[in-house]
């Protein structure tokens, strides 16, 4: 605008200027003169702002559409009648944030990694799913697909594996799903789909049992092959609810959760009992967290008998929680939570500092020397201090390190084989002896076993208890003894409640055992009552 006036006063300020100072017109000259001029100029500055002002209208056009699109994220809807360069410049603005919105709503509602809706996007059509018309609610099942012990597993591949078997698996899942089904990638080991059109129940039922047999196909990834398994959570949105997005997330949550503990390749319905317990486990979880503190956890010690002899040999460590209201808590429910949130660092060294302590107490009270057994973790494992930590516990309670057993259980040392593996040979180093639990229930892979530097394994109770019942049971107790002679490694038997169990288990020549049938987990001094009368027998013997 300015230009516009500079460019059309100047000449009439420059002759008024003229006229002024010149003597040479007069004043019935001059003014009509000037007022030519100043209607001239007039109409030339109308006709430059009008000019400008078509001009200029793309240009305001497009900065309004920018600001709208900024404020509201309303998409622009430019004239096209523009044939010049600002009306090129108005088409390629509008196609620019055509794209750039489309590339916005991707990024907001897909999953970078597999392509699927995130979760913002499946609670979205889901909810307009859920109620399409007031009181008319619809059968809507939700499935949470996730993979069991994915975090375990994954410490084992390299990044990019994780990535190419999650893309296989939503690969997988797709090819599972009708039209109307949705599936999306939660996070990062979980999946979600919704049944939106769900004419039974039993149609969930054989979609679970067929994503579970899809996904446990081995995946060829990187050369290799690898395996998973994946349990599934599963709630109904029953006719007549109105219930939103995320209870029903939140309950098939639930249901996952309740599936996974009970084993590998699960589906399960949710229902109330399932959330009462998360309730418990809440719970206990919050009264858990300073218990150590409180003095509440307590160490039971239960003997392993020689099967051949009859005599005490060693006693395993185990931790109680004696809780103020609850009374014994089952270490079945707070072991998990311990190992779960972290709390079993602090508390395995307790323990184990508790029991090594124990154990020289017993020695110098004069009873005979014994193993002292006790449990490692898969979250104490990690620890890079666990060695010089168990080092400083020997030199504290000055146990010799050829009375302390370590059990560690195959799971736990397959989460960081080679560390485990390297931890497992400075442990020995120190003259400490190694068992392997619950063997026959994991991996039981020879290849492994033999890079182990373990000097014992335990048969797990799931098979001592049906031993005289089930030939499979009997096969692999019988199978892990014989392996266990080859390898010259000692053998111990959990679980004996019966004395059938015990002879079957003499004969075969399993070296060690302990179970009911000899003695419940009891404290320190009930164990020190059995010592003393052990060694009375002796005596009299």
């Amino acid at each position: 605008m300015a230009v516009a006036f500079l460019g059309t006063h100047v000449p009439l300020l420059t002759l008024l200027l003229t006229f002024v100072t010149s003597h040479s017109y007069s004043w019935e000259m001059a003014i009509p003169v000037l007022v030519i001029a100043l209607v001239a100029t007039l109409i030339g500055t109308a006709a430059t702002l009008y000019a400008l002002h078509h001009l200029l209208i793309p240009v305001i056009l497009t900065s309004t559409v920018l600001q709208d699109y900024l404020n509201t994220k309303t998409l622009p809807e430019l004239p096209t009648d523009f044939e010049d360069e600002a009306g090129t410049l108005m088409a390629n603005t509008s196609q620019t944030l055509h794209q750039l919105d489309e590339l916005i709503h991707y990024i907001r509602h897909y999953d970078n990694l597999t392509g699927l809706p995130n979760r913002d996007l499946f609670c979205d059509r889901l909810y307009q799913t859920l109620s399409p018309v007031p009181n008319q609610p619809r059968l809507v099942a939700v499935l949470l697909v996730g993979i069991d012990d994915f975090t375990g597993a994954s410490h084992a591949w390299q990044p990019e594996t994780a990535n190419l078997l999650l893309r296989a698996m939503a690969q997988r899942l797709t090819t599972c799903l009708g039209s109307t089904e949705i599936l999306a990638h939660l996070s990062e080991d979980q999946f979600a789909i919704a049944l939106t059109d769900l004419p039974c129940l039993e149609s969930v039922i054989k979609l679970s049992q067929l994503i579970l047999s899809t996904l446990a196909k081995p995946f060829a990834l990187e050369g290799g092959l690898i395996r998973i398994t994946a349990s599934v959570g599963i709630t109904i949105n029953e006719l007549g609810e109105r219930q939103g997005v995320e209870p029903l997330l939140q309950q098939a949550h639930m249901a996952l959760y309740r599936a996974q503990q009970q084993g590998r390749g699960q589906y399960q319905f949710y229902c109330p009992e399932i959330a009462a317990q998360l309730q418990e486990r809440l719970a206990l979880e919050n009264e858990l967290y300073g218990a150590l503190e409180r003095q509440e956890m307590r160490v039971y010690y239960q003997p392993l008998i020689d099967l051949q002899s009859g005599e005490l040999t060693a006693v395993e460590a185990l931790v109680r929680w004696q809780h103020p209201t609850l009374g014994l808590v089952s270490p079945a429910k707070f072991i998990p939570i311990a190992e779960a949130n972290g709390l079993i660092v602090p508390l395995g060294e307790w323990v184990l500092r508790t029991a090594c302590a124990q154990s020289r107490a017993w020695q110098l009270a004069g009873f005979p020397a014994m193993r002292m057994s006790v449990n490692l973790s898969a979250r104490q494992l990690e620890q890079p201090n666990l060695v010089d930590m168990i080092r400083q516990v020997l030199a504290e309670t000055e146990l010799e390190p050829a009375y302390l057993e370590l059990e560690v259980t195959e799971s736990a040392l397959m989460v960081e084989l080679e560390r485990s593996i390297d931890t497992l040979k400075q442990l020995q180093g120190l003259g400490i002896l190694l068992a392997l639990d619950d063997f026959g229930t994991g991996y039981s892979s020879l290849n492994y076993l033999k890079q182990f530097p373990v000097s014992l394994l335990k048969i797990d109770r799931s098979f001592v208890q049906d031993i005289l019942s089930n030939p499979d049971s009997a096969a692999v107790s019988d199978a892990i003894i014989a392996l266990a002679k080859s390898l010259r490694l000692s053998i111990t038997a959990e679980g004996i409640e019966t004395e059938e169990q015990l002879e079957y288990l003499r004969q075969r020549g399993c070296h060690e055992g302990q179970g009911f049938y000899f003695s419940r987990p009891v404290p320190a001094a009930k164990l020190t009552q059995m010592l003393e009368s052990c060694s009375q027998q002796v005596q009299v013997a």
